[in-house]
């Protein structure tokens, strides 16, 4: 049996692709999206916290032989945990990765590792910051941000529990952009003209996450962007295509 834990739609055709070579599987989400893109797949599907004990359980009542983590490029905990864990119960931990995005060569790029070196420069170069970053990591942001001096706009995804979530952490319903992307060049232009941004700050999430049309229409628009490069994180198999991912779980076949 192999576990795929599953928050990008890379899942869903990672999970295919797996069972057209005739393998089991058992796929694990912990978000409401992938849940959603998991629909229809065919497979068993765990739907809560994934813990440690979720997993080790998990596990156990699937002889899990492997465990693919398809989750977002800035999962850093939940990935580490995986790891453990399958380290501890000797699975095997094969992490998708998607391509990091070439940043383009401009004067106008700020790439930073932090969230803290992200609130500092955007603060530096704009007085209204469009935060086009989820909601995750939204708290730790704005305690870097000085809001009485600042504007800041966030873009997430239209659910009721992330819109409260904004206005739980003081911001207005005018800063609050709910929209599923990803999004075309046009559209991001439109977006962050319409809000007046002057300053935006995204998460390296790579092609599929929209990344290079969110820093193509800030640079058509004359806009610096600050761009959260990814965590380092040691990984047990780390594999840049789905090619890669079956060569690696093929063997369990027998």
């Amino acid at each position: 049996m192999i576990a795929v834990v599953c928050h990008i739609k890379e899942g869903r055709d990672i999970i295919q692709l797996i069972k057209e070579k005739g393998l089991e599987v058992v796929a694990l989400t912990d978000t409401a999206y992938g849940k959603k893109l998991i629909a229809g797949a065919g497979v068993e599907v765990y739907s809560g916290d994934i813990t440690e004990t979720a997993l080790t359980r998990i596990f156990q009542d699937n002889a899990v032989r492997a465990l693919v983590d398809v989750t977002h490029p800035y999962s850093h905990n939940l990935s580490k945990m995986l790891q453990q864990v399958c380290d501890d119960k000797q699975v095997e931990y094969i992490r998708y990765l998607r391509a990091e995005t070439d940043l383009p060569d401009s004067s106008l790029i700020y790439p930073v590792t932090s969230w803290q070196e992200a609130a500092k420069f955007a603060q530096k170069l704009g007085d209204t910051i469009f935060l086009t970053t989820g909601s995750n990591n939204l708290k730790e942001f704005l305690n870097w941000v000085d809001t009485g001096k600042k504007r800041v706009v966030v873009r997430v995804l239209p659910d009721h529990k992330i819109i409260k979530k904004c206005q739980d952490l003081g911001l207005s319903p005018k800063d609050i952009v709910g929209m599923q992307g990803p999004f075309s060049k046009q559209i991001n232009k439109a977006t962050f003209k319409m809000y007046n941004a002057s300053v935006i700050v995204t998460k390296d999430s790579g092609r599929e996450g929209g990344t290079d049309t969110k820093i193509a229409a800030a640079l058509d628009l004359k806009i610096p962007v600050v761009v959260l490069k990814r965590p380092f994180l040691q990984h047990g198999r780390s594999a840049r295509s789905y090619d890669e991912i079956i060569s690696f779980v093929s063997k369990y076949r027998d």
